[in-house]
């Protein structure tokens, strides 16, 4: 099992007035001409036990990334101990320790033997590596040739090849894709439900309330805060306001993502979809109120869910339905026509079941996954006698924030109506 006792930790780099000052000090090391410190970290101490998951937060600068490698060891301390206890897997860089001419291949095998493991261990490891990390032939390519996104893929993917007592994360998840951030959501929590214990550097407040049941504040190099996350980020959020200045906002750019959606292609959904001989669904689509297909939407704004079925054998009591979940696999909103007490009829074999859900999208700007399902025959509160389609993830869209909306924060926009009275 997995913990961690820092003591009066401090890291403090040296500062030269000039390059000769810095010589002078080599050569002459009594000479008075000696380095500032400029100070990092310091006086931190914290114990983490095992199986806790621990978030750490603070503005850039603050010292969360030189905690970290204090922590694994790879950098020294200037002043105070760190104690770990049990095998350690880290993520702290993107692609630390892949050497760019080696193939992901080789360097899984690198990588392995780094963290402890037997070349017979890596080898018996490394089909599952290569499953998970879901970057295809270019295993056998040098990673130099590799983006961001996959040789984070990669490194998640060998660093959680084997359980660890302890996995810390400084946040290389941000540069995946959505469906591959859910996927390793999926596995840090499979791991601290076994006992991991987590240590989860993030600037997102959504990550740390959803992973996390203790977070650090790290502010100016000392310790602000150890305790509830709520109100750790309630601190971090009001250091970030007391920085911000007022600047012109800018919308996030728009990623185009083109689909084909012929009627004799059925879409597919990832793991633990569900598909029978009775139907299949060939479109999910976002439509604006003009009836322009959209995957990029500005919130707040009203939207149509899209979603065709091919109806192959005639259903008598069907229902459609989808579900939206976050880059952290939660649950936004979930319904379909029974839920709603509506009832379509008889969908006869041969037809195309089109429904359309119109709403405003008042989620918080992010990306979102669209879960998509059909059933047959609705009873009691949701249940259905025959599940026909049943497809996770099969599209993905974006929100952006609306500059003429009011501010808020948070999940979902309850679009308040505001009414004061003043009373003399």
């Amino acid at each position: 099992m997995g913990s961690i006792r820092v003591s009066q930790l401090g890291k403090a780099y040296k500062q030269y007035n000039n390059h000769w000052a810095r010589l002078g000090e080599w050569l002459l090391p009594f000479t008075k001409a000696k380095a500032r410190l400029k100070w990092v970290l310091q006086d931190i101490h914290f114990q983490i036990e095992a199986g806790e998951s621990v978030g750490i937060i603070g503005v850039n600068g603050a010292g969360k990334s030189t905690l970290l490698k204090l922590i694994t060891g790879t950098t020294q301390p200037t002043s105070g101990h760190v104690q770990t206890q049990g095998r350690v897997a880290a993520l702290l860089e993107l692609g630390m320790g892949f050497h760019p001419d080696f193939t992901g291949r080789q360097n899984i095998m690198t990588s392995g033997q780094l963290m402890g493991l037997s070349s017979e261990e890596i080898q018996a490891h490394t089909p599952a590596i290569i499953a998970f990390a879901e970057i295809g032939e270019y295993i056998d390519s040098p990673v130099r040739v590799y983006s961001s996104g996959m040789q984070m893929r990669l490194a998640f993917a060998v660093a959680t090849c084997v359980r660890p007592d302890i996995l810390i994360v400084d946040e290389a998840l941000a540069v995946g894709d959505i469906f591959f951030q859910q996927k390793c959501f999926a596995r840090i929590k499979e791991f601290t439900d076994a006992g991991t214990t987590l240590l989860f550097v993030s600037h997102s407040s959504g990550t740390i309330l959803n992973i996390c049941d203790r977070c650090i504040f790290i502010q100016q190099g000392g310790l602000a805060y150890d305790g509830e996350p709520r109100a750790a980020l309630d601190l971090y959020q009001a250091e970030l306001l007391g920085r911000q200045a007022p600047a012109k906002q800018v919308l996030a750019r728009e990623e185009h993502v083109q689909a084909l959606r012929a009627l004799a292609t059925p879409l597919q959904g990832k793991e633990g979809s569900i598909t029978s001989e009775h139907a299949d669904c060939v479109a999910v689509r976002f439509l604006d109120p003009q009836g322009q297909e959209k995957l990029t939407m500005v919130a707040d704004e009203s939207v149509t869910l899209e979603i065709d079925f091919r109806i192959h054998h005639t259903l008598d009591d069907p229902h459609p339905g989808f579900k939206i979940r976050d880059r952290y696999g939660n649950v936004m909103f979930e319904t379909n026509s029974y839920c709603m007490r509506q009832k379509l009829g008889v969908a006869q074999a041969g037809s195309v079941l089109s429904a359309q859900f119109s709403f405003a999208l008042n989620l918080s700007p992010a990306e979102y996954t669209i879960t998509i399902g059909l059933g047959n025959g609705g009873y009691d509160e949701g249940s259905f006698r025959e599940v026909i389609c049943y497809l996770h993830e099969v599209s993905v869209f974006v929100v952006m924030k609306n500059p003429e909306a009011a501010l808020w924060a948070g999940q979902v926009n309850l679009q308040p109506k505001l009414h004061v009275e003043k009373m003399s």
